[in-house]
């Protein structure tokens, strides 16, 4: 029976030392973040507050008719068309 050496590029005494140790848990911490950088770019963003509950309006309107109030529906004026279509 053939016994396999314990490496093929370098010796044994390389791959046992402390500092091939640290060389390749720098290597594997590194690998780890690059993989989790990569999936965090696919997955679409989560903004804090939408996971969070609160409030969701305005303290003033922004609106062009600033006098009505924001939750009712604005109604045309004279000569205007309706822009809402069921």
């Amino acid at each position: 029976m053939m016994l396999m050496p314990l490496g093929i590029l370098l010796p044994g005494s390389v791959l046992q030392s402390d500092f091939f140790a640290i060389l390749a848990t720098f290597v594997a911490i590194n690998t780890v973040m690059y993989a989790a950088l990569a999936i965090a770019k696919i997955l679409p963003r989560v903004y804090l507050g939408d996971l969070m509950p609160g409030q969701r309006r305005r303290l003033e309107t922004r609106s062009i008719y600033p006098q009505t109030d924001p939750d009712t529906v604005a109604t045309p004026r004279d000569g205007e068309e309706s822009e809402v279509t069921a």
